[in-house]
């Protein structure tokens, strides 16, 4: 089978549907979005952001902002580093070239789509499948990384739009091991970009991040938007199960799989939550980029409001050598990039989608899983439940 394609928001794109689900994957970058869920529903879900530039005579000058949209995965993930000879751009050529549709199949239910892409910078082979299953308002991904070696940071880098509604999105993730503040720039802006984090400052609490301010010395980044006129990068670290580091391809063999670590984002005046589901092995550290009008130079300039949910392998969002070097992070224990081998390949597994919820679903406060099944509890007490094959991420069956 051949995908459609269509031009969207400026940028070539393939179109995957479910009866559920249609995602629209640019060819540059792989970007995906719009996502439509809940897509044949009288109140469809499209959670995303797409950069407003996208419809103007503009062509940005750092490559990945030319598609900026929803979710890609980045290898490397961060800013741009020269690293043994190699010169990636921010984000890597995954998120930054074209990629080669290989295979689209349509089978009792599940869809698969594959693409791949040759990468110069380092010499290998990424392979992207992303699958859509009838029924369910999910997408799940898969990246395998074949015939590379050395370090190296990687990760997805959701990015959605908060849509400015009155009280928010709140946010909510699994138990937090490690949070740590980007560091900042002097005086905390640079090139029109503006900080009110705290420099490289941890914190074991979202809701009590360290700032730069004597007279609110902490803030609460469990909603967003907040502290217009700031763009700030924070990077949390999942407790992990037994067992401990990131493994080579995130799989569990013989025993039980470990239960995922997770990120909800709810939309109370929407009611929606967005959620993400990882092997927290695979992918340590969730990125928060939370841009509210705090980038004043082109093609920003000073108008987004985007907040990035972003699992990754890496230092905060510092890039390839920081990320390989001793770190904050590091220095207690965590994973902050991967050893890629080409005797075998290099697996990760995602899940990211969408979930109605009742009125009066607040922030989530817990989730729980059951086999085929994801129910979320939120702080106020109610619940809401929703097919999810969440063992994808130990043993990426989807039957």
């Amino acid at each position: 089978m051949e995908p459609e394609k269509r031009t969207v928001y400026s940028q070539p794109s393939w179109i995957l549907q479910s009866d559920s689900v249609e995602v629209c994957l640019t060819q540059l970058g792989g970007m995906m979005a719009p996502v439509t869920f809940y897509r044949n529903s009288s109140k469809p879900i499209q959670p995303y952001y797409i950069s407003p530039w996208q419809e103007e005579d503009y062509l940005p000058d750092d490559p990945v902002l030319v598609p900026l949209r929803g979710d890609f995965f980045c290898m490397p993930f961060g800013a741009s580093n020269a690293y043994r000879g190699e010169d990636h751009d921010v984000h890597g050529e995954p998120a930054t070239e074209s990629w080669n549709p290989i295979a689209l199949e349509s089978s009792n239910g599940l869809l698969s789509f594959e693409a791949q892409m040759p990468t110069t910078e380092r010499p290998g082979t990424v392979t992207k499948r992303l699958f859509l299953k009838d029924g369910e308002n999910v997408v799940y991904t898969q990246h395998e990384l074949s015939g590379y070696s050395g370090k190296m940071s990687l990760g997805h880098h959701a990015t959605l739009d908060p849509a400015r509604d009155e009280g928010g999105m709140l946010i909510a993730t699994s138990p937090i091991q490690l949070g740590v503040t980007r560091p900042n720039p002097p005086y905390y802006n640079h090139g029109g970009e503006y900080a009110s984090l705290a420099n490289e400052a941890t914190f074991t609490r979202l809701s009590k991040v360290p700032t730069v301010w004597k007279h609110e010395p902490y803030v609460d980044c469990t909603r967003f938007p907040q502290r217009e006129g700031y763009c700030d990068i924070l990077a949390i670290y999942a407790k992990q199960p037994s067992g401990g580091k990131a493994t080579t391809a995130g799989k569990s063999k013989g025993a039980a799989p470990p239960k995922p670590a997770w990120t909800a984002a709810t939309f109370p005046k929407r009611n929606f939550l967005w959620f993400a589901l990882k092997d927290p092995r695979t992918l340590p550290a969730t990125v928060f980029w939370m841009e509210n009008f705090g980038r004043h130079a082109a093609p920003w300039s000073g108008r987004n409001c985007c907040i990035g949910l972003e699992d990754v392998c890496g230092y905060i969002a510092e890039g390839l050598v920081p990320s390989t070097k001793k770190n904050v992070a590091s220095e207690a224990g965590l994973t902050t990039s991967v050893t890629l081998s080409p005797k075998r390949p290099h697996t990760i597994n995602y899940i990211q989608g969408v979930v109605a919820v009742p009125a009066a679903f607040d922030r989530v406060k817990s989730v729980s899983f059951s086999e085929g099944r994801v129910s979320f509890r939120s702080e106020s007490g109610k619940t809401a439940e929703a097919a999810i094959q969440w063992s994808f991420l130990f043993n990426d069956s989807l039957l």
